[in-house]
């Protein structure tokens, strides 16, 4: 049944500064050790200057949940971010309390539950959570979005490390950053992004192989012709090729090795090659930073050059 105009046109939502906690292992604890660790935990919130300063402006909202809760700040961006490095600063004194937290900036509203008690939802209480579930202890985590907006301010830049996006609930995809220095948060790559890494390899090296077992069938075939070739007359003209430097395509500027590593492995098997010249990897080099000398520069080389890029193929020069 949709509701009545009346009933919808009642929804206000605003923009809400979330941060999200819970105990990493609460399922796991005994009894009293929950209850324990969640009376510390509260303590230790309800001790910090941004909630007190936001409860006196009468601009925070709190969301409990059973292993931890939700604090929504309706002043500042910061203040939620502020609020967790104190939490984290103030657990280095109870390290039986392993917490994570996550933050985000998005649209809130203020409802009735069945048991007819003030509760909060929204989006901006959903994506917080999302971003909270891919930390592990000790991490604070933010999304993307507010990451940007902190990047604004110069103190803030030191903190923040983007890790990439990350798929969450029903498919949906969140950017997300670590929020961490020498003494807040964790700089450890959450173990769900490290599978990510892992899987992201594997691709990689997938590819790599494939490419090599391509290479390798071209290799064979110019060897099969070299030792087949009819005799002439005349002195066969010395035969030599070069492999230029491979670009790397990729966002990751930390997977340039890969493209190094494919140069090193094609110019290893060609070098097995009798009666062909290879040239060396430092010969090339200088063209990594101007492929296009390649194909509108004849006269600089008088060998075949195995081409990367749009040359697609070996040409002579």
């Amino acid at each position: 049944m949709n509701p009545a105009p009346s009933q919808s046109s009642d929804i206000k939502f605003e923009i809400g500064h979330v941060l999200f906690i819970d105990i990493v292992g609460y399922s796991k604890l005994l009894i009293n050790e929950q209850s324990e660790q969640i009376q510390k935990l509260k303590e230790i919130v309800r001790g910090t200057e941004q909630v007190r300063l936001a409860e006196a402006e009468g601009k925070l909202l709190r969301l409990p949940t059973g292993d931890g809760g939700a604090l929504v700040f309706r002043n500042t961006p910061e203040a939620p971010v502020l609020c967790a490095i104190e939490i984290a600063k103030a657990l280095k004194s109870h390290p039986e309390l392993r917490v994570r937290m996550g933050i985000h900036s998005g649209p809130v509203n203020e409802i009735t539950d069945l048991n007819e008690q003030a509760n909060i939802a929204g989006a901006g209480i959903n994506i917080a959570q999302r971003v909270m579930d891919c930390g592990d202890a000790g991490h604070i985590l933010l999304s993307r979005h507010l990451a940007e907006d902190l990047e604004q301010y110069p103190r803030w830049q030191q903190y923040l490390h983007n890790l990439g996006d990350r798929e969450v609930k029903h498919g949906v995809r969140v950017g997300i950053a670590n929020l961490y220095a020498d003494q807040v948060g964790n700089p450890q790559l959450p173990k769900k992004f490290q599978a990510l890494k892992k899987h992201s390899t594997r691709m990689r090296w997938a590819a790599m192989t494939a490419v090599l077992l391509t290479l390798a069938i071209i290799v064979a075939g110019v060897g099969m012709f070299s030792r087949n070739r009819v005799p002439s007359t005349l002195a066969a003209p010395e035969k030599s090729i070069a492999v230029l430097p491979f670009e790397n395509r990729s966002e990751d500027k930390a997977n340039a090795y890969f493209a190094d590593g494919i140069q090193d492995e094609i110019l290893t098997r060609l070098s097995k090659i009798a009666d062909l010249t290879v040239i060396s990897r430092t010969s090339t080099q200088h063209y990594k930073s101007a492929p296009e000398t390649c194909l509108r520069s004849p006269g600089n080389l008088a060998w075949p050059i195995l081409c990367k890029g749009a040359c697609k193929r070996v040409v002579s020069l």
